[in-house]
């Protein structure tokens, strides 16, 4: 008996296999129309042809065997009986599988007839997009230190390491500790109610004037301040203190001009100035405590001088029209005065009116003892007979005398036919002289009497509007140096060197690449 493993077509495997690798292996056929229908077709049936190669393979080595083995057993002829087996069962799977595929084609071949236009885009070929070859960059040499190279960073060093390491140095070794003192202030204006608002204790107080501090913040850096206190505190000894030969930077040097100690108080005081709220700081730097405060008490103190002059001037400038007018009325009062006493000088009469009513008395009392006359002539010649009756003729006589002495009151008075109308010492006119001169008296009276309600009330005004200096804070006394700042220095002097190193550098690169 041949042994049976020489024969591997005739292994169990090839008799145990199921039905599912069979139909794994077949690919679903796709029909396609158009130019690649051909690759199409001829991409399918890939699995059936692996199958039909396989049978053939099987019968061969079927042949074989059978050719080899003719002279053995039965057992040979069993297993020839199930080999044959094996490829009739290998046969009807083929068939299965081309039933399969003609089914999937006519499905396919019917959904092309209900959506030709969707399957003809499926089969619209893709455009070939040529590929993109990348230009060969040839590779840059490796870097080098070049002499530019060395320039730059030495130019670092000397305009940005070496200057903050210097400055660091002065700092930290030369520069003198300064202190400051600090104050705070602002104008405010008081205005206080009149006498009915005080009754009611009514005070009111408004804010600083807008342009006060603006005044004081320019007051405080003029020269006129500067050399005040110079006269007075000998600044240029105060501030020559931090030594000019050790500190040559931050110490004043003395003894300078005006404009030198201008200048250092510009940098010695500074100023700052709030418009929204009108305050006003002032900080004071000196090489001791107690010369700080000094300096500071002195600018304060002055500030305050020079707020109360604003005030008196404002004063002076509110009431001077007043004045002007009071004074004015003054004159016309005197001169309406002198011109009625004069006229009572060269009349004689004091008072016209009384004058005037005494005339009307006695020419009232002529007219009555005329009328009295009248009445006893009458009577007289109703009872004589005789013509040349003396007391006719007295009576008579009488008569005549009193309507003299009428006519003549009545000249005096201007009521007279003899002219006395235009007569200059007719009482007439000397009453209307004497009216004219009363009324021009009267109305510079008035005047007067306006006047002075007008400039006691300008100076009541300028009483209750009254501007001073209120301090906030008080001049300081520091305990500790507050300056100089190292660090911001420092700060300050990397970041300006490092700037300007930047431009030249940048500068000279540019120069560089142009040429």
């Amino acid at each position: 008996m041949a042994d049976s493993s020489k024969y591997p077509a005739s292994t169990p495997q090839d008799s145990t296999d199921s039905d599912a690798p069979a139909f794994s292996s077949a690919r679903p056929r796709v029909l396609r129309t158009g130019p690649n229908a051909a690759v199409a077709e001829t991409a399918e049936p890939a699995g059936h042809e692996a199958d039909d190669m396989t049978i053939s393979q099987q019968t061969e080595s079927v042949d074989q065997y059978s050719d080899a083995n003719s002279s053995d057993s039965d057992e040979a002829a069993a297993r020839l009986d199930e080999i044959k087996r094996e490829r009739l069962d290998m046969a009807r799977r083929k068939e299965e599988l081309k039933a399969i595929k003609m089914r999937r084609d006519l499905e396919q071949l019917e959904a092309l007839v209900e959506n030709p236009a969707e399957q003809v885009a499926q089969e619209q070929p893709a455009a070939v997009t040529p590929p993109v070859v990348a230009p060969q960059i040839p590779s840059a040499p490796p870097a080098r230190t070049r002499s530019r190279h060395w320039v730059a960073l030495i130019s670092f060093l000397v305009m940005v390491v070496v200057p903050v390491i210097v400055s660091f140095w002065y700092l930290t070794e030369r520069a003198a500790p300064r202190y400051a003192s600090m104050s705070g202030f602002s104008v405010r204006n008081e205005e206080v109610g009149s006498a009915v608002d005080l009754l009611g204790a009514v005070t009111q107080i408004s804010g600083s004037s807008s342009s006060d501090p603006d005044i004081l913040y320019q007051f405080i850096q003029s020269q006129e301040l500067v050399a005040r206190a110079d006269a007075a505190l000998n600044l240029r000894a105060l501030w020559a203190k931090g030594d000019p030969d050790h500190d040559p930077v931050f110490a004043y040097h003395p003894p300078g001009t005006i404009e030198d100690l201008v200048t250092y108080w510009e940098r010695m005081v500074g100023v700052y100035s709030d418009s929204g709220t009108g305050l006003i700081d002032v900080e004071v730097q000196a090489f001791s405590p107690e010369d700080a405060r000094r300096i500071n008490q002195f600018i304060y103190d002055e500030s305050s001088e020079m707020i109360n002059r604003l005030s008196a001037i404002a004063r002076e400038d509110a009431t001077r029209y007043a004045r002007d007018e009071l004074e004015t009325t003054v004159e016309q009062v005197k001169v309406a005065r002198q011109a009625l006493t004069r006229f009572r000088n060269e009349t004689q009469i004091v008072d016209p009116e009384a004058s005037i009513q005494s005339q009307m008395g006695i020419l009232s009392s002529l007219q009555a003892q005329l009328a009295e006359t009248l009445i006893d002539l009458d009577i007289l010649l109703q009872t004589s007979s005789r013509q040349d009756d003396p007391r006719i003729i007295q009576t008579r006589r009488r008569i005549e005398v009193i309507e003299v002495r009428i006519n003549e009151e009545q000249q005096k008075l201007g009521l007279g036919d003899s002219g006395g109308a235009t007569d200059e010492d007719a009482f007439a006119n000397l009453v209307g002289e004497y009216e004219r001169l009363l009324v021009d008296r009267e109305f510079a009276e008035q005047s007067f009497a306006a006047s002075r309600t007008a400039y006691d009330a300008a100076v009541a005004e300028a009483r209750r509007q009254t501007r001073y200096l209120a301090a906030h804070v008080q001049p300081t006394l520091a305990e500790s140096a507050k300056y100089p700042q190292v660090y911001q220095a420092l700060g300050l002097v990397g970041l300006f060197s490092f700037l300007l190193w930047a431009i030249l550098a940048l500068s000279a690169y540019a120069l560089r690449d142009r040429r």
